[in-house]
């Protein structure tokens, strides 16, 4: 059986690309791997945030729009990502951190079943950190050069939270097309994997009712799901048709090949192929270093410098 591996990236909104860049980076600790433009408007960043390679799992990407207004918040939106970390003590660790900087958060608490730490990015985002419980990745990579001690460094993603006001029908898509197992059901929220044993693919869906989400800075705008490779994809792609949900076509980001569609609820979904990765077009050394742009957009490299904040500012 073709099965989903788990969570690829997910993309979010920022206001201010240095601001976000900053916090990523030296609060949280991970790396910038890849610094490129949204491929659908070459006039804003698109960077992605992770390990050491920004293997599939780890990767926070954001859109960068300085004219974002902010996020109403409300259903039929994702609303929470998780982040796991390895121990209680880096549940201490980054708490500590959060203080130093200024951010946003709470009391270590729980969620998920698991240990946490609420927090917030400058743009208001709703993000947790978890303890993994010795889950592991078995692609992570540690980043050497983290100003984030290696045994607290961020593994990658665990559970999503999504808010929709038909939950059936989200839990309908997730297990009917794709596959998920349902490893955790009460009235108002489903727990779902597409491999029971890991939580880097978990998806918690939430019935809420009320107002949409209105989106803008701080909101997430899609979650990324693994596909292995083109010839899986393509099987996805045709699942989809057939339940009669309306979808991209598979696209060439050069960094992997993508599939989009939206469920009932109006959440977007992403199917990401796992590789070439982001060493297609970067040296392992200094990924994120330099602005890289694929292929078909390289000719118009001049004129998308001179709208873009240069990377050495952020």
């Amino acid at each position: 059986m073709v099965n989903i591996l788990g969570h690829h990236h997910t993309s979010m909104i920022t206001k201010d690309a240095k601001e976000s860049n900053y916090f990523y980076t030296k609060v949280l600790g991970l790396r910038r791997v890849k610094a490129t433009v949204n491929q659908d408007d070459p006039s804003m960043y698109h960077l992605f945030y992770g390990d050491r390679t920004g293997s599939p799992g780890t990767e926070l990407t954001f859109f960068e729009m300085p004219l974002a207004g902010s996020t109403y918040r409300g259903t039929n939106a994702i609303s929470r990502i998780a982040l796991l970390v390895p121990t209680d003590q880096s549940l201490d660790y980054f708490k500590e951190r959060f203080e130093e900087n200024n951010v946003k958060h709470g009391e270590i608490t729980s969620y998920a079943n698991r240990k946490a730490l609420h927090f917030e990015d400058p743009d208001g985002l709703a993000l947790v950190l978890l303890v993994a419980e010795g889950e592991k990745m078995p692609h992570w990579e540690e980043w050497e050069n983290s100003p984030v001690d290696v045994e607290h460094q961020i593994l990658g993603m665990g559970p999503i939270e999504i808010k929709v006001r038909r939950l059936e029908k989200l839990t309908n898509t997730l297990t009917e097309i794709l596959n998920y197992s349902i490893v955790e059901e009460k009235e108002d929220q489903v727990i779902l994997r597409p491999i029971k044993e890991e939580v880097f693919g978990e998806i918690i869906a939430i019935l809420e009712e009320g107002e949409r989400e209105r989106p803008g800075r701080g909101s997430v705008h899609h979650l990324a799901i693994r596909a292995k490779d083109d010839e899986e994809l393509y099987h996805w792609e045709k699942k989809v048709r057939e339940r009669g949900f309306a979808a991209t076509r598979v696209i060439d980001r050069h960094y992997f090949k993508s599939l989009y569609f939206r469920e009932s609820n109006g959440i977007m979904f992403e199917i990401a192929t796992d590789g070439p990765g982001f060493t297609i077009d970067g040296n392992i050394d200094n990924l994120g270093e330099q602005l890289d742009l694929p292929p078909f957009l390289e000719e118009k490299r001049a004129e998308i410098e001179a709208v873009l904040t240069q990377l050495k500012e952020l």
